[in-house]
This record gives C-alpha cells, sequence and structure tokens, in this order.
C-alpha cells in the first residue's frame, strides 16, 4: 500500500528522487527501494516524508484516505 501511494504522490506533485533526497537527506537508493516496493521507510523516515508533503503518517500507509494532519 505504501508503494502505491509513495510513487503517487511524488508523481502529483512533480518531485523526482533526486529532488526529494536533496531536500530530506534520505538517499536516492533507499527512495528507489520503496518506490518498487522492495522496503518500507523506518518510522523516523515516514515522520520525514509526512512533514515533507504536508499529510498524515497513517495517509503514507494507507491507514486513511485523508491526507490531512490532525493538529
Amino acid at each position: 500500500m505504501f508503494k502505491n501511494i509513495f510513487v503517487k504522490i511524488l508523481e502529483s506533485k512533480g518531485i523526482s528522487a533526486y529532488k526529494l533526497s536533496k531536500d530530506t537527506g534520505i538517499t536516492q537508493g533507499m527512495i528507489s527501494y520503496w518506490k518498487k516496493g522492495e522496503r518500507m521507510p523506518s518510522a523516523e523516515n515516514l515522520v520525514t516524508l509526512a512533514d515533507y508533503f504536508s499529510c498524515s503518517v497513517d495517509y503514507l500507509l494507507g491507514r486513511t484516505d485523508n491526507p490531512e494532519i490532525n493538529r
């Protein structure tokens, strides 16, 4: 589920693996694993991605269809 959501967000926002890597410090290799569905991000990286994309961790994990952050 994460893989599909992650790829969808990258495409919808027009963000390349290079840009995401540069902006977050997450390696392009790790991003490639996620895009292929070969690995899942750590809790720390999930929080980094949620902050970067301004969405909730639950949305990234497919636990909700609502990308809004509960604040």
